[in-house]
């Protein structure tokens, strides 16, 4: 079925022309048919579907048909940044014609852009759940005025503990009979059937059979190969097929730093893409792959939703990942719009486990391939420790000046002779000459070392002069210990503690009375039981 045969207005069209759009998918037949009559839908598709122009069209043919002091704002709630950020991108797009002010907020980044361009004037919000939540709070987005909601990969949100934030929102926007919602999930569990129930009006359930359509156009392969040869094997199957272009999903952020790295080494210009990357290098590395400028991207799974790369050719799979789902996600990245793509996967000793329920979930088994000694390559990078390499930038980014600092020194710094000082700081410590006398239990070695250079001429001559700001090693200038000083014995006479304490406390020492100290202690206990007596009185009445 064709865009035109749902009778959208002239400026829609238009933009979905510029977007190269002709025909619907099957879920942009099925969420109009029922969108454009005012209905609320739960819709279950899976990533790359079409599902973004689905709610983007609904949305633009609303605002048109709708009179201008009649009109009411769109908010379009995103599970990541990345996601959002292409969201703005497509509305943009198809919404060229529209006159309508889009704005994009997420957190990561400064307040002041956004700021700015909610004094503007927005119509149609596009965002995360916390950043959207912190300007409702500061009365900086009115939600009682939202019109449209859409809630876009709401598993994705709830498993990442937007739960209670969604319903919140919600909550701020009035009630569901005066709104249009529309929610979009790669599955409908509970907590999704919850949302829809408590917060929708009576909404259509729209589902698309999510494993066929991923599956489907992807040439899926397995290969079984021991850990230690895993990256020989990437290379030797890069080089066999070539591809424009590929994404590779690891686990770990260290494996991802690690593998594009070696990949570097190889000859294959490789970026990789994580969490803790600043959001401007993160979104600039985005970028990147999808104008081609980055040929091959290792990414951890925080890649996996939301990353719409146009005609991706390859997703190897590094690693299993150990949520099946994710699997789906990962490889969804190819054979996006009804395209061809080819998903390899690497099953190694320690990941294998996770590749069961991942057969379970499809429903099939994925094709197992053999691998001979030819497709194992010889890796330029093999020996060299980038984990090492990762630990230590990341350790940098967290110490000051970005100087790396071993760990368990705590920010301090062996000075010439070996003691701790503080950076900055010269050591307080005078340096020992080597003519000093040695402790009774130091080694042989430096009791040799010590006669070697012992005698008046070697101490004279290994002597340096003293510098500004380090104190000097002579013992006429070096501090004067205080005398020590032994307490009195019980059987000392008076006059014995007497004179030990004047020369240990000074000549002024005088020693209190007795009788006079007893005296004030008796008047103090005296006033105490005075007082005592009184409260009790007090509370008995």
């Amino acid at each position: 079925m064709k865009f035109e045969e749902f009778n959208l207005h002239e400026d829609v069209l238009a933009g979905i022309k510029d977007a190269g759009f002709e025909a619907c998918m099957p879920v942009q037949e099925a969420t109009l048919k029922e969108t454009l009559q005012g209905k609320d839908v739960t819709v279950q598709s899976q990533t790359g579907s079409g599902k973004t122009a689905a709610f983007l069209v609904t949305i633009f043919q609303r605002w048109c048909t709708t009179k201008p002091e009649e009109r009411r704002s769109t908010m379009i709630i995103s599970p990541t940044r990345e996601l959002a950020v292409q969201i703005e991108d497509e509305a943009k797009l198809l919404g060229a014609h529209m006159g309508m002010n889009i704005g994009c907020f997420y957190g990561g980044v400064g307040y002041k852009q956004q700021e700015e361009a909610l004094k503007k004037g927005v119509d149609l919000y596009i965002g995360t759940p916390g950043r959207l939540i912190d300007f409702g709070q500061n009365r900086k987005i009115d939600f009682t005025t939202i019109g449209t909601v859409v809630i876009d990969e709401a598993d994705r949100l709830f498993d990442m503990g937007f739960y209670p934030d969604i319903r919140r929102m919600l909550k701020m926007m009035g009630p569901r009979e005066k709104r249009m919602t529309m929610l979009f999930s790669a599955t409908l569990g509970t907590k999704v059937l919850n949302v829809a129930w408590e917060h929708m009006n009576m909404p259509v359930e729209v589902s698309i059979e999510p494993e066929h359509i991923t599956v489907r156009e992807i040439t899926q392969e397995l290969y079984h190969v021991e850990g230690e040869k895993k990256f020989s094997l990437m290379l030797g199957l890069l080089k066999k097929y070539d591809p424009p272009n590929a994404i590779i999903f690891t686990n770990m952020k260290v494996t991802a730093v690690e593998v594009a790295k070696r990949l570097s080494r190889n000859g294959y210009a490789a970026k990789f893409l994580m969490g803790d990357l600043p959001q401007k290098k993160r979104l600039s590395t985005i970028d990147r792959v999808k104008h081609g400028e980055i040929r091959f991207l290792v990414a951890t799974d925080v890649a996996a939703r939301g990353l719409h790369v146009d005609d991706l050719a390859m997703v190897i799979n590094y690693d299993i990942p150990e949520d099946p789902e994710s699997y789906v996600h990962r490889i969804g990245r190819t054979a996006r719009a009804g395209k061809s793509g080819r998903a390899i996967t690497l099953a190694c000793e320690r990941y294998v486990y996770g590749l069961e329920p991942i057969e379970q979930l499809l429903e099939q088994k994925i094709p197992v391939e053999w691998a001979d000694d030819a497709l194992f390559l010889e890796d330029k990078s093999a020996g060299i420790d980038f984990r090492s390499e990762y630990r230590r930038a990341s350790s940098s980014g967290t110490r000051s000046k970005g100087r790396a600092v071993p760990q368990g020194t705590k920010g301090r710094r062996k000075d010439s002779g070996g003691r701790d000082t503080h950076r900055g700081q010269a050591s307080a410590t005078p340096r020992r000459s080597a003519a000093s006398p040695q402790r009774s239990n130091e080694t042989g070695r430096r009791s040799n070392q010590t006669k070697k250079h012992s005698g008046p001429k070697s101490r004279s001559n290994n002597r340096k002069p003293a510098t500004a700001g380090r104190p000097s090693s002579a013992p006429s200038e070096r501090k004067e210990r205080k005398p020590q000083y032994k307490n009195p014995d019980r059987k000392a006479t008076v006059e014995k503690r007497l004179e030990l304490y004047r020369q240990k406390y000074g000549e002024d020492f005088k020693v209190v009375s007795s009788t006079s100290n007893s005296k004030e202690v008796g008047k103090k206990k005296q006033k105490k039981s005075i007082i005592s007596r009184i409260k009790r009185k007090l509370f008995k009445k």
